[in-house]
């Protein structure tokens, strides 16, 4: 008998947002509401909380994208917050990340400051938490290769139950200045 998955995923690609929001979180509703009022057209996959790398693979084929890592960091002293968004087939190098960006030694932050600063739990990191982050306490970081070689990307409309496909574009010139979060550009080292 072949293993089951533990998991489910919809295999309808949604256009925009549920159209039952009941049983949906207060922080993902405020998602689609932010995007609807801007008019950023995105396609949505439901799907339980993930808890392989491959079934995220399944779920950025449904959805026609590349993988894009999103980690929430902080340096030692736990008073700078960075997300950093990098593509999905690239190593995280604390250093590499450290230098461009001036920071001394950078770590994961912890999952008290994801929920006060993001309204997110850890597997939920997101892009789209920094609507959260009214006092602009998480500064933005891009790898390079996420704006040059995707002209889509995923992200969870800050729970991991769903994932949305948006323009790349649509994020930077729309999403970004709505919710008053620049972003730094990067470029992170490939495996040689």
């Amino acid at each position: 008998m072949p293993d089951t998955p533990l998991y489910y995923i919809d295999p309808t690609v949604y256009e925009g947002r549920p159209q039952d929001v009941s049983g949906r979180l207060p922080k993902e509703i405020r998602v689609y509401d932010l995007l609807d009022s801007l008019h950023v057209p995105y396609k949505r996959a439901d799907h339980d909380a993930l808890p392989t790398i491959e079934a995220c693979h399944e779920v950025n084929r449904l959805l026609e994208i590349d993988i894009c890592k999103n980690l929430f960091l902080c340096n030692a002293q736990k008073t700078a917050f960075y997300l950093l968004m990098m593509p999905g087939t690239k190593k995280f190098k604390t250093a590499a990340l450290s230098k461009q960006i001036g920071s001394s030694r950078l770590s994961f932050a912890g999952a008290e400051y994801m929920e006060q600063l993001l309204d997110i739990t850890p597997g939920s990191v997101s892009v789209l938490g920094l609507m959260n982050d009214h006092e602009n306490r998480v500064r933005l970081l891009i790898d390079r290769d996420v704006l040059e070689n995707h002209q889509y990307l995923g992200c969870h409309p800050c729970i991991n139950t769903s994932s949305l496909k948006i323009r790349t574009q649509d994020l930077l010139d729309v999403i970004l200045p709505a919710i008053h979060h620049p972003y730094t550009l990067v470029d992170l080292p490939r495996e040689t």
